[in-house]
Formats: structure tokens, sequence, C-alpha cells
């Protein structure tokens, strides 16, 4: 099994890429599962038909101890397998604690041996890597990580301190970086400005992706460009990402799976 964590600033456009890229590897035959680590419960939206689905903390507020794994997974496009973690309620407790305890039910209720995916990827907001939004690499549920980021100052500063966060767990054995995925936002020459700012946190850019209309139009149609435009050339982009992903990664025994 591959166990991604994909990080990224809030509003960089990180959920639609992880979602785009979920549906790429179901399309090359992968079981996938998406684990959405964000308060706002919309990672798994674009692969849900536009849905919002039930999230881990809200089911064991309603359901506690007779909560199942069919309460809180879900499949979407492609058999996607569909997680959100979710969140406390508004200005009461803490949006890390509840990550971390949506991570202990999925343990306790041993979702990845009864659903046995190939690549699990972990969508998590990347403003702030502390608590449970650095659980992924913190405790070993992802092996790698790539940071999706644009050529904005801020989304620049987001993915220093997420690499900053990775080499300090890494040298505990858990998750290593493998680059910055660039979601373009037209900025002038900003595939530079990428992968100058790469090479200072001491990584590279694994995939462009270009600023395109597709995706929103697909976004409007609650799914992917997989699921909503057929003909898309930013189908053949995800794809590409799809691959280069697979390249990058292994499974736990550090092996690259084949399908």
């Amino acid at each position: 099994m591959r166990k991604i964590a994909i990080y990224g600033k809030g509003g960089i456009g990180k959920s639609t890429t992880t979602s785009n890229l979920s549906a790429a590897l179901a399309e090359k035959g992968y079981r996938v599962m998406q684990v959405g680590c964000d308060p706002k419960a919309d990672s798994t939206k674009g692969l849900m038909g536009g849905r919002r689905i039930p999230t881990v903390l809200e089911q064991l507020r309603l359901k506690g101890d007779e909560l199942r794994l069919e309460d809180i997974v879900f499949e979407g496009y492609g058999g996607v397998l569909c997680v959100e973690s979710g969140g406390p309620t508004p200005g009461v407790g803490c949006a890390g604690r509840g990550i971390i305890s949506a991570f202990e039910k999925l343990a306790e209720l041993r979702a990845f041996e009864v659903y046995r995916p190939d690549i699990v990827i972990y969508d998590v907001l990347g403003d702030v890597v502390c608590g449970g939004f650095a659980m992924p690499i913190r405790e070993g549920y992802a092996r790698e990580v790539f940071i999706v980021s644009s050529g904005e100052m801020m989304a620049l500063y987001a993915a220093s301190n997420i690499a900053q966060a990775i080499r300090g767990f890494g040298k505990r054995g858990y998750a290593r970086l493998c680059g910055i995925i660039l979601n373009a936002r037209s900025i002038e020459g900003e595939r530079e400005i990428v992968r100058r700012a790469a090479a200072e946190i001491g990584t590279g850019v694994v995939a462009y992706i270009p600023r395109s209309g597709d995706i929103q139009r697909a976004e409007a149609g609650g799914g992917t460009v997989f699921e909503c435009l057929e003909d898309s050339p930013m189908r053949a982009v995800y794809e590409d990402l799809a691959g280069r992903v697979l390249d990058l990664t292994h499974d736990e025994k550090g092996e690259q799976q084949v399908c």
C-alpha cells in the first residue's frame, strides 16, 4: 500500500488537485482511498458528485460506539473510497485534535485491512503544520509527501514551512518530501519562481498544472474532469501527474506496485 500526503495552503487548489489525482489513479486500475483532513470537509466533494459526506467526527458524536465503517467510508467516482475527518463545532475544540480522533477511529475499525486500498492519499491543510495537521507525517501514516503550491508568496511561504516540518519528522524515519506540484495562477515567470523556491527548500517541481477553466467547469458539475469533461486536455495533465506520483512513491515494502 502506498501512503501519500498532499499538503498546501488553504485555497491553493489542493483538494481539486488531489481529487483529480485520485480519479486518474482509479482510471489506471488502482484502488484509492482519499482522506480529507480539513475541518471544512470538502476534500472529496468532487468525487462524490458534489455531495458532502458525513465526517468521522460527526458520526462519532451521533453514533458513538455503534459507529461502523460504512458510516464514514463512501465510494465515489471510479470506486475511490472517500473519508472526511471533519472538525469540531466552530468556536469549540481543536481542529487538529479532530484529525487525530478520526485517524484513531479508522485504525480502531481496521479500515485499511478491510478495504485494502492500493493507495491512500491524505489531503491536508498546510497553513499550520502542528498537532493533528502533522499527524499524517508525524505518526508514519504517510511515507511520501507532495506540496501543492503556486508562485504566490504566501503559498510558497507555507510550502517552506511544510518542508521544514517534513525534514524534522523525516529524521525519525517517517515521511519524505517528493516535491512540489505547481498549480499555476498565471503569474508572470511563475514556473521559474517556483523552481527557484523549490531548490531553496531542497526539492524540485514534479508536475505543472496549468490554469484552466475546465477545472472550474468540472467542479460546477460536481465532479472531476474525468467524470464531467471527457474531451478536456486537463485529463492528460492529471494522468501525467498520476504517472509521476507512481514513479516517486513505493509500497510499504519499498517496492513499486504494478497493477
